[in-house]
């Protein structure tokens, strides 16, 4: 049988690897080539999660093997699947992974990009789709208040009472995309203030449910992906995601003829055992695993982390570490020393 998953030591196993694709991105951060900074933030990734004790198993990834040579769903990591090795040491983790939250960001040097990764125990974590999802994330003092299918008004009405404030005081974040017009408008017309942002509604969301910076909610739609991660989030922070699949291309600002026919996608759906394609999701069946363990570390500054500081004989990386085991929430700023015992230490 199995070791059973100890979060809390993995969790710095899985700081390591965030660690290692931050800085690989980092290197290439304004360069203007999003696929080149995704391309080495894989790499860095996959090469660290390689050394990890584990029998770990990619649920949402860089996409299926044809399109991705690493870190594809299904594939199997960790020090657990090498030669010589007896697998009953090690613990079955399923893996969730974005190497680069944001590679337009990082690419144009912008705010808030980062490097992801969330696990549990195997079958805790949604095997979603690489589809669009309709969103609304809320903090601790929300949950309950929000219902996907009611109207932006009355969902913002909600969460200002709960916060006991008027919604004038809010503040809701949305992807700046054609899309989002009318929930846009309807923001505007209930009286809240918007933040609209380019890329990065993970962070995004991650920032909804934290105390102290500014934005009450996120609502709109992104990646399917992303919101399981940002799921497994806000079981760690106690917040709530709702969410439903979107796959109608009128809802979509995309170009209608690389959007595959709609039973193309359901059967898609079916074969990852999702049978019912307009069900609301909420925070524990995107994430429904015990031992749920969140890591990002910055790539480059943005509301929550500060990105990677190069300096002579190293680097300095600014992470955050979340799991629900233990219920700590950790920032870890990193300094990477290369070089000799004369090495200067800069802080």
């Amino acid at each position: 049988m199995p070791q059973e998953l100890n979060s809390v030591n993995l969790s710095l196993d899985f700081l390591s690897v965030c660690e290692a694709a931050a800085i690989a991105s980092a290197r290439t951060m304004g360069q203007g080539d999003r696929k080149f900074s995704d391309h080495v933030a894989v790499e860095a990734m996959r090469e660290k999660m390689d050394g990890v004790p584990m029998r770990g198993r990619i649920v949402i990834g860089e996409g299926e093997r044809d399109e991705a040579p690493m870190l594809f769903i299904g594939e199997e990591v960790g020090e657990g699947f090498h030669k010589d090795v007896d697998p009953e040491d090690f613990p079955e983790v399923d893996i969730a992974v974005d190497p680069l939250e944001g590679t337009n960001l990082c690419a144009l040097g912008a705010n808030n990009a980062i490097a992801v990764l969330a696990a549990s125990e195997r079958g805790g974590l949604l095997n979603a789709p690489d589809i669009y999802m309709d969103k609304i994330v809320v903090g601790p003092s929300c949950r309950g208040a929000i219902d996907i299918d009611a109207p932006v008004r009355d969902n913002l009405k909600n969460i200002a009472r709960k916060l006991q404030r008027d919604i004038e005081d809010l503040t809701v974040i949305v992807l700046d995309r054609s899309r989002h017009r009318k929930l846009i408008a309807d923001v505007r017309s209930a009286g809240a203030r918007i933040r609209l942002i380019g890329d990065g509604d993970l962070s995004a969301g991650i920032s909804a449910a934290v105390a102290g910076t500014n934005i009450h909610a996120l609502m709109g739609i992104g990646g399917a992906p992303e919101g399981v991660l940002t799921a497994a989030a806000m079981k760690c922070l106690n917040g709530e995601i709702q969410a439903r699949l979107v796959f109608d291309p009128e809802r979509l600002d995309v170009d209608k003829s690389k959007v595959p026919p709609a039973e193309t996608v359901l059967s898609r759906l079916r074969e990852m055992g999702i049978n019912d394609p307009n069900k609301v999701y909420d925070t524990n069946d995107l994430a429904p695993g015990k031992k749920i363990i969140f890591v990002a570390s910055g790539v480059t500054d943005g509301s929550l982390l500060r990105g990677v500081r190069f300096f002579g004989s190293g680097r300095r990386t600014h992470s955050l570490v979340m799991t629900t085991e233990s219920r700590h929430i950790r920032f870890v700023d990193t300094v990477h020393v290369e070089g000799g015992p004369d090495t200067v230490i800069r802080f």
